[in-house]
């Protein structure tokens, strides 16, 4: 988990509900989740992924439509497209070596292993998963919200004067200033606020915290 994973508290949204119904659970965010919610295992929630689905969906259906039109021409007895007729003549002359070649099959390389990284991740990083809370029912937390709740609860200690909450998937990260009392006692009450707060978010995975204190910039 790097920093560049985490995000800063500046929106407020609701927990992610999500219900088993049929043996295709699904939530409200169009994500589908992992990991049966009585069994103790809290996986991450699937993203759908409808933006990749329907973009190879159409690049797809637009190439079987032209190929199929250039063929049903053919067997009409009309000639070929130009460039298929080109391709062909590529494809019949051009090595395996060359660069043109080799270019394509390393796009389309590329774009394999992308579509193969999201078949086989959960996607949805900005959801953290919560304890089960019914049989058939699972809860996520958005990781704004969860930064947000934090804050306010980082705010409430004595010595406190503002309070910059980054929360990841994996570790919770305060940056406070403090414009009176002792550094390490305002520390230690960040530590047990915080500490007291991720406890009260009902997270199925505990959190490493991590608060730094430091004092307001002069002039």
């Amino acid at each position: 988990m790097s920093d560049d994973d985490a995000e800063p508290a500046e929106t407020r949204r609701l927990p992610t509900l999500e219900k088993q119904a049929g043996g295709s659970p699904r939530s409200a965010a169009g994500a589908t989740a992992t990991g049966a919610a009585g069994d103790g295992r809290t996986g991450r929630f699937w993203s759908s992924r409808r933006v990749p689905a329907a973009l190879v969906a159409a690049v797809l259906l637009a190439a079987a439509g032209v190929l199929l039109y250039d063929v049903a021409a053919v067997r009409a007895h009309r000639p070929a497209m130009a460039w298929r007729r080109r391709l062909a003549g590529e494809l019949a002359t051009r090595h395996l070596d060359n660069t043109w070649v080799l270019a394509a099959a390393a796009l389309a390389a590329a774009l394999g292993l992308w579509l193969i990284v999201l078949a086989v991740t959960p996607g949805l990083r900005r959801m953290l998963p919560m304890r089960p809370v019914a049989p058939d029912v699972r809860a996520g937390l958005d990781r704004p919200a969860a930064a947000l709740v934090l804050r306010d609860r980082a705010m409430e200690v004595a010595g406190v004067q503002s309070v910059r909450m980054t929360v990841g998937r994996h570790k919770a990260k305060a940056r406070a200033v403090s414009h009176f009392r002792e550094l390490d006692e305002v520390r230690a009450d960040l530590d047990a606020a915080l500490g007291a707060g991720l406890d009260q978010l009902g997270l199925a995975h505990r959190m490493r915290l991590t608060v730094r204190v430091r004092r307001p910039k002069k002039g």
